[in-house]
């Protein structure tokens, strides 16, 4: 079994600053004061001598070898990985507390953190997002849209015998990339894998080995969301023996790196580092992390964490670093992704719904969840509960929640539509929606339906998206459930001793493998997470936008392996319908992918301004966007979906953009309140500046935040004409309890000009709470958005 096969679909990342005083046994990851090889000075950079380049970089992994030897005893330790493309350092494992404190007080070390565990997270689009009529035909048609492009996955490997990953044009792309990544091959995973759709794949361990939890022959083949992003077109997805339709990546013609990291149990952070290193070194375009941390980083500030610090360099190196906001909604600073370099994605739900619905003997009808069949012919079945067909001194809760089929009486249940209960065994997954189709099928019914427990309440149930090969639908509210059971109860004759002994209630269900479009979309998923972003574990809110943008993430269609034990609902598919905010990360880094090809030259910070400011903050139908909350849909606002939803017709041509590099970021890391100037430095290898007076919310981005409003504040903003000569007016929709003006209010601005907007915030009264506004830039041929979110804390300056 090849380590580069995968094993699930996205991931989590943990990362939690190490206390060196009980330390054990472990992993650490160590980061020198020396530069790596990327900001070793050297006007050929990519272009250098590749012989030099090895050089260099061996030379680097030397010192670190000989550094380990030099202050540790033979046997105390084992070094896994030397970084040295982004950060210099290395990941190592001590057999002691002894061991890392003398790490610690070594002359050239900088940093020190503790390896953690990696948890995993958990075809219409193309169309919905209007990418198909509005993008591809400026690119050249939908096979040439992401040409020349790599994107970097950095999540649980691939299958690549799946149909979304064929192409035929790999010569023509591999001349005319930087891309020097390589494919590893290995059992199930031949060199031919690498079919020029495939460009790269490559697995990191050793982390995990050191840990004790590797298992090759457990790390079976499994899902990737790489076939959103840069899947091939019009690949037919046929799951069941049922024809949804063909699906399509957002980029077909892009080309696919493959850095698996994480694997069956989860993986560890010293290997994601890694896997980061090598991908930026390889010379991807875009990296997509269908990924977050569990929880707000320990240590001074989330900003800081080295994950957050390795991808605040490969932003450097001229990498877009994609990330998905986290699943924790629809609670406000459950985002996952903290920092402005990296482009955030929230989740929306798009207008294509599967609905079922089951047809009682009374006449009634009640819709639900199912994706299955429908019952044979036009005629109805006799319903039982599964406590009435089984044996009688089985546990209930077992009997209700049709896990097994051992306690059914086969000939009582044989042809009948049975009754099942979602309880707390659903949610604490003891229990799945998938083991009852499969006990259904042994014991031969005619299918199944799904009731919520009243003890439980109404619950967002998991695993309705799975595809069932078996008549099936889930009553997702009480009262359908309750209505169900009357029905049921007052046509089943019992005995004296409660046994039903004549089943009179019949029901017939449809198929709900029919996809309706409702035109009205798109709508913030209930679990997409939600700001105020948050700059430390005090949870003190920061001068940051998050989520950036959205795209869709419920019900999306995605490459599967069929072998994957990655997820017990979709197993055997090749094809799976799955939510969350890991599956609208793969719609941004694709859609950045038709960007970059559009205009090369962008670093990352344009093309995310690109996508930010062209954002959609109306539905389909033009009323405003709204939001999924605990029990209602209330009006979206940029803690929801950032800058708004993705419109990718208007992002590859958005007028004005809004630039930041490495340095502004440095500034903005010395302006976070609390965050000592030193800690900065050893965190980031340069100095803050001396001059001038920066705040984090003068940092350069297409939005303005400001977590704390005391009396007025100025912020500064550049925009950059990336389009023709152009005049724009500004206009300004003011967040309550703030009096916003703008300087200058008009102006003409040259190709490739710039200029500089100055605003000021004056707060007229205390809101104690965010309020929202945004900043509109209307030109003759183009309209940006910026969107504003302040929280006046004193309308006094005093």
């Amino acid at each position: 079994m090849s380590p580069l096969m995968a094993s699930s679909s996205t991931f989590l990342i943990c990362f939690t600053v190490i206390n060196l005083a009980f330390a054990k046994a472990k992993v650490y990851m160590v980061l020198m004061e020396d530069e790596p090889s990327f900001s070793v000075p050297n006007k050929q950079k990519y272009h250098r001598a590749e012989n030099d380049y090895i050089v260099y970089k061996e030379k680097i992994s030397n010192r670190h070898t000989i550094f380990l030897e030099s202050h540790l005893r033979k046997g105390s330790y084992t070094k896994l990985y030397s970084y040295t493309h982004l950060l210099n350092g290395f990941a190592v494992h001590v057999t002691s507390g002894e061991v890392l404190g003398t790490l610690r007080n070594a002359t050239g070390v900088r940093l020190i953190h503790e390896d953690v565990k990696i948890e995993k997270l958990t075809t219409h689009t193309p169309d919905f997002l209007g990418i198909s009529t509005h993008v591809w035909p400026r690119l050249g048609g939908a096979e040439s849209s992401g040409e020349g492009v790599v994107i970097g996955f950095v999540d649980t490997g691939i299958n690549p015998d799946h149909p979304s990953f064929v192409t035929s044009s790999s010569s023509r792309f591999l001349n005319s990339t930087k891309f020097k990544g390589k494919c590893i091959s290995g059992e199930q995973f031949p060199s031919t894998a690498c079919n020029g759709k495939i460009v790269g794949a490559q697995y990191f361990a050793h982390g995990a080995m050191a840990n004790g939890e590797f298992n090759a022959t457990r790390d079976v083949p499994s899902p990737h969301t790489a076939s959103i992003a840069a899947g091939i077109n019009n690949v037919s997805v046929v799951v069941n023996g049922f024809d949804y339709g063909t699906a399509s990546g957002m980029a077909p013609g892009a080309r696919i790196a493959v850095y698996k990291a994480i694997y069956a149990f989860g993986g560890y952070m010293s290997d994601v580092v890694a896997a980061v290193d090598q991908a930026v070194e390889d010379g991807v375009d875009i990296l997509s992390l269908s990924a977050g941390p569990s929880s707000v980083p320990s240590g001074d500030s989330a900003f800081l964490n080295v994950l957050e610090l390795q991808l605040l360099f490969a932003i450097k190196a001229g990498v877009l670093v994609v990330q998905a906001a986290g699943n924790g909604g629809p609670f406000s600073s459950s985002v996952i992704s903290f920092s402005p370099w990296i482009t955030s994605v929230a989740a929306s739900i798009t207008d294509r719904k599967y609905n079922n619905t089951i047809l009682l003997g009374n006449g009634q009808s009640y819709s639900g969840s199912g994706i299955s069949p429908p019952t044979e012919g036009e005629i109805s079945y006799q319903v039982a509960a599964a406590a009435d067909v089984c044996v009688r001194n089985a546990t209930t809760i077992t009997i209700d929640s049709c896990q097994n089929p051992e306690p059914f009486i086969r000939p009582l249940a044989y042809g009948k539509l049975i009754i099942c209960t979602y309880t707390f065994e659903y949610e604490y997954e003891s229990a799945s929606i998938a083991a009852v189709a499969d006990t259904m099928k042994q014991i031969g019914a005619a299918g199944f339906i799904i009731t919520l427990d009243p003890n439980f309440g109404s619950a967002v149930i998991k695993g309705t998206m799975v595809t069932l090969q078996i008549p099936a639908i889930i009553l997702n509210d009480m009262q359908a459930s309750s209505a169900l059971w009357e029905y049921y109860n007052s046509n089943t004759v019992r005995d004296m001793r409660g046994q039903a002994i004549i089943f009179a209630a019949k029901a017939r269900i449809l198929d709900g493998r029919q996809a309706i479009y409702t035109g009205q979309a798109p709508v913030v998923a209930s679990y997409s997470s939600r700001g105020p972003d948050v700059q430390n574990a005090l949870m003190q809110t920061a001068d940051v936008l998050k989520p950036n943008v959205m795209a869709p993430g419920s019900s999306i269609w995605a490459a599967w392996s069929p072998d994957s034990d990655g997820d017990k609902y979709i197993k055997g598919q090749t094809f799976a319908l799955i939510s969350g905010t890991s599956m609208a990360t793969p719609h941004i880094a694709g859609i950045a992918a038709l960007i970059k090809q559009k205009h090369p030259k962008w670093g990352p910070d344009a093309i995310t301004s690109a996508m930010m400011t062209t954002a959609d903050r109306t539905d389909h139908l033009g009323a405003p966007i709204l939001a999924e909350s605990l029990s209602e849909l209330t009006e979206a606002t940029p803690f929801d979906f950032g800058a708004g939803s993705i419109n990718a017709s208007q992002a590859i041509k958005p007028g004005l953009i809004f630039n930041a590099t490495f340095k502004h970021y440095v500034a903005f890391l010395c302006a976070v309140p609390g965050l000592d100037r030193e800690a900065v430095k050893r965190a980031v290898g340069v100095s803050c500046p001396t001059k001038g007076k920066f705040k984090c919310s003068d940092l350069n981005t297409a939005s303005v935040t400001i977590s704390n409003l005391v009396g007025k504040r100025k912020v500064i903003r550049y925009v950059k004409n990336v389009s023709d000569k152009d005049k724009y007016t500004i206009h300004i929709k003011e967040p309550l309890g703030v009096n916003v003006t703008v300087v200058p209010e008009t102006f003409k601005i040259k190709r490739r000009g710039s200029r500089r907007l100055r605003l000021l915030f004056q707060a007229t009264e205390t809101t104690n709470a965010y309020t929202f506004g945004e900043m509109v830039l209307k030109g003759k041929q183009h309209t940006v958005r910026v969107p504003l979110a302040v929280y006046v804390a004193s309308a006094s300056s005093s």
